[in-house]
This record gives C-alpha cells, sequence and structure tokens, in this order.
C-alpha cells in the first residue's frame, strides 16, 4: 500500500512537471529561437526524435493486443497520418488506469464469484504458458496430408458390432459431382438401430456427484486406455465430448476428449503419437447396447471419423433435445445454468488445448462438459416424454429428437477441395463473398480469386489454418488497392504474419499476373448468377429425385445423370420482394375482391359476411349460382291493404327516431329490419304525397306560433327553452330539432363570442371568473410527465482523483 502510494506521488509530480514545461514551451517563440541560436534548434530537433521513439514504443506495447497500428517509423509525418489511431490506444489505456483506480480506491468492487459457483475464476493468462508451442501434427505417426483429393477412405482397420463387413463397406460409389466417394462404414448400423425401450420411461434423474468431490483420470498411455475401455464396456449410457484445435493446422485437429459415466470421468489425451490406437474404442462407440449422450456433435462426428477412425451408433444430441423442447437458450453453458445451477467458464472454449501439461482451469473445465452431461440427459428425456404424443407422429417431440440425432451420426467427412472458378466448398472464396457486400470490377475480381488461392495453397503447404497467414479482410484490401509492391502490401494488409513477410514477392507476382488478364475476367456478378443457376438445378434435381423414388431404398452406389440447368432459372435478385409470398403475386385487376350485388338498398342493413365475399374470383366462377327467386308484379287492386301486409316497412329519414303512435300489426312491425324481406314497396298515390304534404306544413307552421307565443310569456331572467321538439309528420313529436349552427359558441374565440352575446341580450356578469369556452389541448396536461433531465458532466476532478 505505501510503495504503492509513493509510485503514484511519483508518477503525478513528473506529469506536473512535464504538463509545466511543455506549457512554458509552447508560449516562447521557438521559430524565432531557432533561427536565432542553431545551436538550440539541433537540440530541438534530438529532444523530438526521442520524444517520438517514446511515444513509438508506448503506443506500440499498448496496441500489441489490439487492433491499433502504430506509425512504421518515428517521424513527425507518420504521427499525424496514424493520429486516429494513437488517440484510441492512448482512451483505452486511460480507461484501464481509471478502471483500476476505481477498483483500488473502493468506489467500484470487483465482482466476486458467489459460494455456490463451483468453477474457478478466469485468469487473464495460463501459467508457464509458452507463447509459441511445437506442432504435435509432425510426431504423429500418420501425419496428415493436406493435399489428398478423391474421397476420404475410413480408417478403420477393424469394424467391432457389424452387421455389414468392412469389406463391403469399403466400394466406392459416385456423388452427384461424378466424384469418387467412400459409403459411411456404419450407415446400415445406424439405419437399423433401434433405441432401447427405457428411453420411452421416464425415470428418476440420477445426480451426480459434486464436482470438487470427485476427480477425472487423465489417459495418456496404452495401459491406461485399455483400463477404461474395461470400464466403459460395462455402462448402460456415456457422455462425450471433444476440444478441437484449428488456428494452427490447415485442416483441425481433436487435441483432448472427454467421456465420462455415472461414477467416473475420463480426460484422454488425443495428441499423442499413437493417437490412432483409440480405434479400439469403437467396441463401446459403435456398441448398439451403450446410448451415447452428445451436445451439439454435428462437428464432432466428422472430427472422429478424420482423426481417430470412430463412429457412434445410438446417439442423442441434448442440442436438438433444446430445440425440440423450446428452451430459449441450446448452448451447454445454458444447460449447465438450467438443470445444475453451474456457470461455465466459457472463456476457456477458445483455449489452445495443445498446451500440455493441461492447467488445472482447463482441466476441470473439460470435466464439467461431460460430468453433468448425463444428469441433463435425464431430465430433458423426462420432459420430452411428458410433451409428446406417441400416437400422432407430428406430435412425437421424443421420435423428432431421435430421427436428428441419427441424421447427425451418418455424418460423412470429405476432403476439402479448392475450386478455383465458383468458390464452392468449406475451403472456397464463395462463402466470403457472399456474406460480404463488395463490388469489383472484373479485374479486382480476378486478384480476389488469385490471392484467395495463394493463401489456402500456402495454409496447405505449411499445415498452418488459412486466417493464421491471412485474414479475409486483408484479401479484400488488397483485391481492392491491388498493390504494385510489396511496401503497399504491406501497407494494405497492416497484419503481416511471417509467413506473408517471407513470401511477400511471390504474393506480388501472383497479383501482377492477375491484373494482366484484365477485362477478360469473369465479372463478379455474373459469376453469382451462375452459382445461383446451378444451386436452382441442383434442388429442382434433388426435388424429382425425391419423388421418383420415394417408394424405393436409394443405394449408395446410385449413379445420377448430370443435369442442365433450364434457361427459365429464377434471377439471383429477384425484381419484388417475395415477403408476402402470392399476395402481391397477382394482377392489379385480379387483386380486388369480389363484392356480391345486393337487392337491398344501402339503409338496410348488410347481410352477414361470408367467405363468399371475400373469395377468389377463378374459384366463384367455377361454381355454379343458385337461381334467385324473382320478384312478381302484382296490381294495385290485387294486393292487400297496408294493415294487413307483412312484408313492407318504411325506410326513415337518417337522423330520425322511431314514429309515435305507429302501431305494431302482429308484431311484424317490430322485427328486426335483418329479418325483414328484401324488397322495399312504397304505394302512395300522388294524392296521398300531397295531402301528407300539406299537413306536415300545417303541423310546422302550427309548432312554430306556439314556440313564439311561449317566449313571449316567459320571464326574461330565464334563459330560453330551445329543446321542443317538432311534430312533422315524418319522424314523429320524437324528431330532434335540427342543430343551429349560428348560436352554437365559437370553438376558436369562445370567450369573445360569449362576451358579445351577454353584451347584446343585456345580461350582467354574476361570477368574476371568466368564461371558459371550448379548450381543444385541455386533455393534453393529463399526460404522464417524462423522465427528469439527466445530469450532465461538470467541469472538474472525477472521483478517481479525490483525495
Amino acid at each position: 500500500m505505501e510503495s504503492f502510494k509513493a509510485l503514484q506521488d511519483s508518477i503525478s509530480a513528473a506529469l506536473v512537471s512535464t504538463t509545466r514545461s511543455a506549457t512554458q514551451l509552447s508560449g516562447a517563440d521557438l521559430e524565432f529561437q531557432r533561427s536565432f541560436d542553431p545551436a538550440l534548434g539541433a537540440a530541438l530537433d534530438a529532444q523530438n526524435a526521442r520524444l517520438l521513439q517514446l511515444a513509438q514504443r508506448l503506443v506500440a506495447n499498448a496496441a500489441a493486443s489490439s487492433d491499433a497500428v502504430g506509425p512504421k517509423l518515428p517521424d513527425v509525418e507518420a504521427i499525424d497520418g496514424n493520429w486516429r489511431g494513437v488517440v484510441d490506444v492512448i482512451d483505452s489505456l486511460l480507461e484501464k488506469a481509471d478502471t483500476s483506480l476505481d477498483e483500488y480506491s473502493g468506489v467500484v468492487k470487483r465482482i466476486v464469484p458467489g459460494a455456490g459457483q463451483v468453477a474457478a475464476a478466469p485468469k487473464p493468462r495460463f501459467a508457464n504458458t509458452p507463447k509459441t508451442l511445437p506442432k504435435p501434427q509432425l510426431l504423429f505417426e500418420h501425419a496428415p496430408n493436406n493435399h489428398e483429393s478423391g474421397g476420404f477412405r475410413p480408417l478403420l482397420t477393424s469394424k467391432p458390432h457389424a452387421k455389414v463387413p468392412l469389406e463391403e463397406c469399403l466400394k466406392t460409389f459416385r456423388d452427384k459431382d461424378d466424384q469418387e466417394q467412400y459409403p459411411h462404414p456404419y450407415q446400415t448400423e445406424i439405419d437399423t438401430y433401434e433405441y432401447p425401450p427405457s428411453m420411452h420411461e421416464e425415470v428418476d434423474p440420477q445426480p451426480p456427484t459434486p464436482l470438487e468431490a470427485s476427480t477425472a483420470t487423465f489417459v495418456d498411455t496404452p495401459e491406461e486406455l485399455a483400463l477404461m475401455l474395461a470400464e466403459l464396456k460395462t455402462a448402460k449410457e456415456i457422455a462425450i465430448d471433444l476440444e478441437h484445435h484449428d488456428n494452427r493446422t490447415y485442416i483441425g485437429i481433436v487435441s483432448l476428449m472427454q467421456i465420462s459415466t455415472r461414477e467416473r470421468d475420463w480426460i484422454v489425451d488425443t495428441l499423442k503419437p499413437w493417437r490412432r490406437k483409440l480405434e479400439c474404442l469403437n467396441e463401446v462407440f459403435a456398441d448398439p447396447n451403450i446410448l451415447k449422450v452428445l451436445h451439439g456433435s454435428y462437428m464432432d462426428i466428422v472430427w472422429l471419423q478424420r482423426d481417430l477412425g470412430l463412429y457412434i451408433v445410438g446417439l442423442f444430441d441434448t442440442y436438438h433435445a433444446a430445440r425440440s423442447l423450446g428452451y430459449p437458450g441450446g448452448s451447454l453453458a445454458f444447460l449447465l445454468e438450467k438443470f445444475v445451477k453451474f456457470k461455465a467458464q466459457k472463456q476457456y472454449q477458445m483455449a489452445d488445448w495443445r498446451i500440455r501439461p493441461l492447467s488445472e482451469e482447463l482441466f476441470n473445465y473439460a470435466r464439467a462438459d461431460t460430468h453433468f452431461l448425463l444428469y441433463i440427459f435425464d431430465n430433458m428425456r423426462n420432459e420430452l416424454i411428458e410433451k409428446s404424443d406417441f400416437t400422432n407422429p407430428e406430435k412425437n417431440k421424443l421420435r423428432d429428437v431421435l430421427l436428428k440425432s441419427r441424421d447427425t451420426a451418418l455424418q460423412r467427412y470429405e476432403h476439402p477441395v479448392y475450386d478455383t472458378e465458383l468458390g464452392l466448398g468449406s475451403a472456397g472464396w464463395y462463402r466470403m463473398v457472399s456474406r460480404t457486400p463488395v463490388q469489383y470490377t472484373p479485374q479486382q475480381f480476378a486478384v480476389f480469386r488469385a490471392v484467395h488461392k495463394w493463401r489456402d495453397d500456402v495454409a496447405r503447404e505449411e499445415d498452418e489454418s488459412t486466417i493464421f497467414i491471412m485474414p479475409h479482410h486483408a484479401i479484400f484490401s488488397i483485391a481492392r488497392s491491388m498493390p504494385e509492391d510489396k511496401a503497399a502490401l504491406f501497407n494494405a494488409v497492416q497484419h503481416v504474419s511471417h509467413f506473408l513477410r517471407v513470401r511477400g514477392d511471390d504474393l506480388i507476382k501472383v497479383i501482377h499476373d492477375a491484373k494482366s488478364v484484365g477485362d477478360d475476367a469473369p465479372d463478379l456478378n455474373q459469376t453469382l448468377q451462375k452459382i445461383s443457376d446451378l444451386r436452382f438445378a441442383e434442388k429442382e434435381q434433388s426435388r424429382s429425385l425425391t419423388t421418383a423414388t420415394a417408394d424405393q431404398n436409394s443405394a449408395p452406389a446410385l449413379q445420377i445423370a448430370p443435369f442442365i440447368p433450364s434457361l427459365d432459372t429464377p434471377p439471383l435478385r429477384a425484381p419484388t420482394s417475395g415477403f408476402w409470398g402470392s399476395l402481391w403475386g397477382k394482377e392489379a385487376s385480379q387483386q380486388k375482391r369480389l363484392m356480391s350485388t345486393l337487392d337491398v338498398n344501402l339503409a338496410v342493413p348488410l347481410p352477414p359476411l361470408t367467405a363468399e365475399i371475400f373469395a377468389d374470383p377463378s374459384s366463384l366462377a367455377e361454381t355454379p349460382k343458385t337461381e334467385q327467386a324473382k320478384p312478381t308484379f302484382v296490381p294495385k287492386d290485387e294486393r292487400p291493404k297496408e294493415d294487413e301486409r307483412s312484408d313492407i316497412f318504411i325506410v326513415k329519414q337518417l337522423g330520425g327516431k322511431r314514429k309515435r303512435g305507429q302501431a305494431d300489426v302482429g308484431g311484424e312491425a317490430s322485427a328486426p329490419l335483418a329479418d325483414q324481406a328484401d324488397h322495399i314497396m312504397l304505394d302512395h298515390s300522388e294524392d296521398e304525397k300531397a295531402t301528407r304534404r300539406a299537413e306536415k306544413e300545417h303541423r310546422k307552421k302550427e309548432a312554430k306560433l306556439r314556440k313564439q307565443q311561449r317566449r313571449k310569456s316567459q320571464p326574461s331572467d330565464q334563459p330560453p327553452d330551445d329543446g321542443e321538439v317538432l311534430d312533422y309528420g315524418d319522424g314523429g313529436a320524437e324528431d330532434e330539432q335540427p342543430f343551429d349552427y349560428a348560436s352554437a359558441p365559437s370553438v376558436l374565440r369562445a370567450q369573445e363570442a360569449t362576451r358579445d352575446r351577454e353584451k347584446g341580450s343585456g345580461k350582467k356578469k354574476k361570477d368574476k371568473k371568466k368564461p371558459q369556452g371550448f379548450n381543444p389541448y385541455a386533455k393534453l396536461t393529463d399526460a404522464p410527465r417524462g423522465l427528469p433531465r439527466a445530469n450532465k458532466e461538470t467541469a472538474g476532478r472525477s472521483k478517481t482523483f479525490s483525495s
């Protein structure tokens, strides 16, 4: 504590003195002093060079583990050109120093793991870890060959638990690309495998032994391998997991294997020169009486075949179970947290698993991947059984998981073949271009493909990953700039690897050769369109083949004739969006909904909406229409009287009410309008209409006279009564009076209108309050108040440096 305090005081004093000196120097006229005294100019240049070198070393050390790149030479122009990167590095350093000082002073506390968390706290670096590790693949008895082509021949020397002999499984066949391939040696055994009956029965989950109360056996000798194999043969379920390394090798290597039973854990070293002897584990892995539980085993199945010659029969993948059950997460860390309350330290997932001996952190992390997996399997199996309907295949979640696990176990490894023209496959360039919205000229596209091919060749030759040779963004930068020499090449790449620095001349020659092709090189968009056409043709071919052989068992040696793509394949970019499906696929004339013709006036309620109204016009055209009864004309003399008819209703005036005194004849007049007939019959003669109009005018004049007399007899201190309802004969005595817009209060100038009306009527205001008119914004005050204004930073020292 005291030593740190002294160090802090000395650094603060040095910074204060340096800042004062820099301030004094900035206030002096250095250019005048330099011209006045040449010796002073030389001394200033020497100090500038020294300060630039110090800044260069500080920035380089600070940016060692980041993407920031310092200036190449200690020059003022280089500092100015890379000033933004220098500022980023300094900001990062200041933030780290600020955080560290806050933790030291107690303002911010470190996050301490809970008492129930078993996993060890992550450490920034592993103890005794060398910066460079020797490649273990150089010591293998069977070194990997990165230049192999054709089909991958299985590594099996024997086939335990076989239903088909190994010799029959090594017969090749031709794939869709007319390439020779080897079939899956355990395809028959996996296809005919039947899961044990216990899989469909709920059982009580067996809790695992606490991690701190158990230990794992590290298997790194043939003798320990034999002991482990003998004990695994007695188990009913085992859990398996792999740790893979792919940074310093082209195709990758399995670095570690974890195996667990209900009682014990093993950590198998798969980097030993005799690693091919692990093939004996097929006696357990291919045993149909032992269930194998893995999580996310898609790549594990391929890696086991490629490196160790191991195949799994009877797989249960907990990843497919998590997806079938609808869990919000599908990772193993999520399952550990859900079922065991164990938080895995996933920062070790990307560790270098070639390290030997394994550190304690890596060892415990590897154990946890399989130690709890069988307990998780018990819980997920019970939940799948509970949520499955075994009588309905579509609702049988357990069956769905088992089928997906079986398909995963049938995956085959194939050698990565480089496709120069189209860039397809795991090693091609198509995946990079399809995920990046780049637009290249034909010359730039030619450079891109040539650089990508050069990187793949070097990675195969040196047995390194392509990313280690050159990152993806460097290829895009080189193709965009097309450098002419090594200096321009290194400036475009920035992060120059050892292999790129050594082989820089070769890459420049490759770039020049690609640029010499010029405009004759293929276009990027045309090439992508060609790939899209080929993929569409493959889908059509597979669809037709599936339809033709739906009832037949497909043989692995089936030969398929080459498919010629048709000219009507869809373009790479559709002219219209297909997001809405076929909704906007029709013409505008066909998009209009067909509305049936109604025989009833709009004043009558519409009939109930049916599916016929919204149906497709084409479908309605095919459906024969039912014949509707045509209205017949009845002479006036033969018609019954209105009192005896039940098929007549009167269309009343809009806004009017029901007539008073209208008697319901036989209950028919009170029925809803929707239940009445669809015919409106207005049977009135011209004389009757004229008589009714005269009566209506007479009643209107009488009502007006009564209203004027009532106003004259009403006292002046009472407000006028305008609420009388006039009976005009069409709507009854209950008809409402039309709205008087002239006497209505003003909305915009409500107070002035009220004051003018009172002044004109001679009334005096009794209250002192001003009359309140209509306020259209009154309800806006009821809205909730917003958040308070955030406090802004004020000038001065921060919390960190408070004394």
